[in-house]
């Protein structure tokens, strides 16, 4: 009951602000002595911090369950409300939320409103409670108005149900009328097209996001009664709300010239990072932007993250996940922001899923080698070139040691994006790589034109060994360069951790070479 109270009050209470848009999920834990554990949070965003105050907490904030998550200064302020349930009830209701008037829009959406569907009763298939779609987008989105752009909501279910995106409808929007500039997918890719001049401008956006089961269900309340329900059918339902601004054409829609472009070691979109709890993980973010002037890393995710700079460019996201954070996949999602002149350039949004294990490891003395039993293989290939003239072909094989960390048990497929170049100590390594997890054992295969073959083991420094199962990283790779192994050591190995760290690995792996036969052709 305390849940209904607590959104009701939100819907009353209503003050003179410029709002934002809000993102809100709810998860159930497993199963405790108490009885379920719901953790409810709600991010709102305003204009500014103290208009957020002003409305969530009559002004004052201190004392209750409300987290800083990030500003940008002059424009908006995102907090986030937690609300934990020790013993919820075993029901199902829908609640519609109103909170402030929108920040003036072209779409001309004045107040706002938004509908929450909770199904709280027993799921046959997981045999707990239902937890809704899990997502996350900035307060605020900006795009040239002749730049082609895709925003790739990243979606996930902690019950596995397919998620679906739609413009919101009916109760869960005051005024419904969607952004003309913007369609959205059933798979949750936001798409703008270039447009004119006249179309630029601030828009108000709200989505809602729904899950749906993969086969039939029955849903069981407190007093047994049940209702099936099946794939077309959804079962809970949250809002996604924010403002996607469209701004005056730039000079050039090219990454990296005024519009800030991603560099290695930045996580792909969509990349799988694991932590425990109270452990801390470390997100780097890297850009550059030729004709602009890059000012700030911009972000939305859990409470209590840190973030830091370490120069033009170079950002570092911290967090340590406590209890409340435990079993669950919380999504990161950030931009960099740039300045030229008077214009502002956002990078394109990336978006990772950071996965806190509920049983956090026991540190130990360093170097404590796993006798692993589950294996995954990754192949890919690498292209290196300079300017000499000499084509040196290597056989290599490293170790992969993983600080801290135990692989989730799984079964998890990382499906690889296109081949991405990096260009580092002047030379240029290609990676694409494919993963099989196993058991059973499977062997994956991949033709390559060769030139090396490199294999890694995983050791986990700092911990006691879990009883498994295990993961073991191989990365067969083949490299063709005119670099020596044995003068350029250095370079390579350092390009194959970054690329794997772009890919999904933690930031703290290292690799470790065990031997090398160096093969050299010389061209006449």
């Amino acid at each position: 009951m305390f849940l209904f109270v607590f959104l009701v009050l939100l819907m009353v209470s209503r003050v003179e602000t410029a709002f934002y848009g809000v993102v809100y999920t709810y998860s159930y834990l497993d199963l405790q002595e108490s009885g379920y554990l719901a953790i409810n949070t709600e991010k709102l965003s305003f204009s500014s911090c103290e208009e957020y105050d002003s409305f969530v907490c009559s002004v004052n904030c201190s004392g209750q369950l409300v987290f800083a998550v990030d500003e940008s200064s002059g424009e908006w302020c995102q907090k986030e409300s937690l609300l934990v349930l020790p013993n919820a009830s075993l029901t199902t209701f829908n609640i519609p939320v109103s909170y402030t008037n929108w920040t003036e829009n072209r779409n001309g959406i004045e107040l706002s409103a938004a509908d929450v569907q909770f199904e709280l009763r027993n799921r046959s298939d997981i045999n707990k409670p239902n937890s809704s779609p899990r997502t996350n987008i900035l307060p605020l989105v900006r795009v040239p108005s002749n730049c082609q752009r895709n925003i790739n909501l990243l979606v996930s279910d902690p019950d596995g149900d397919e998620v679906r995106c739609r413009y919101a409808a009916g109760v869960e929007c005051h005024t419904c009328t969607p952004p003309s500039v913007l369609t959205v997918s059933p798979s949750c890719t936001l798409s703008f097209s270039p447009t004119n001049s006249s179309a630029e401008g601030p828009y108000a956006v709200q989505l809602a996001i729904e899950d749906f089961p993969r086969q039939p269900i029955t849903l069981t309340n407190e007093s047994n009664s049940q209702e099936v329900i099946t794939t077309s059918n959804s079962i809970s339902k949250i809002p996604v709300q924010f403002v996607f601004r469209v701004d005056p054409a730039a000079p050039s829609c090219t990454e990296g010239v005024y519009l800030p472009r991603f560099l290695p070691p930045t996580p792909e979109n969509g990349a799988q990072i694991y932590t425990d709890v109270n452990q801390t993980v470390q997100i780097n973010v890297r850009a550059e932007a030729t004709q602009a002037v890059i000012t700030e890393l911009l972000f939305s995710g859990p409470n209590n993250v840190a973030k830091s700079s370490s120069g033009s460019g170079n950002f570092t996201l911290t967090w340590t996940p406590d209890v409340f954070h435990g079993g669950l996949s919380h999504t990161f999602c950030f931009v960099v922001q740039a300045n030229s002149s008077i214009s502002v350039y956002q990078s394109d949004l990336r978006c990772v899923f950071v996965t806190t294990r509920s049983n956090p490891t026991t540190p130990t003395p360093p170097t404590t080698v796993i006798d692993f039993t589950t294996t995954a293989t990754l192949t890919p290939s690498f292209t290196t070139t300079t300017t000499q003239q000499t084509t040196t072909t290597e056989t290599t094989t490293l170790s992969s040691t993983i600080p801290n960390s135990t692989p989730n048990p799984g079964p998890f497929t990382t499906t690889p994006t296109p081949p991405t170049t990096v260009a580092d100590f002047t030379t240029t390594a290609t990676l694409t790589p494919s993963f099989t997890t196993t058991p059973p054992p499977t062997t994956t295969t991949q033709q390559t034109t060769t030139t090396e073959t490199t294999t890694l083991s995983s050791t986990i420094p700092n911990s006691t060994p879990n009883p498994g199962p295990f993961y073991v990283l191989a990365l067969n790779a083949k490299i063709s360069t005119t670099l020596s192994l044995k003068n350029n050591t250095e370079a390579i190995m350092q390009q194959i951790k970054d690329e794997l760290i772009r890919r999904g690995l933690p930031s703290d792996i290292v690799l470790k070479l065990i031997n090398s036969v160096e093969l050299e052709v010389t061209t006449t």
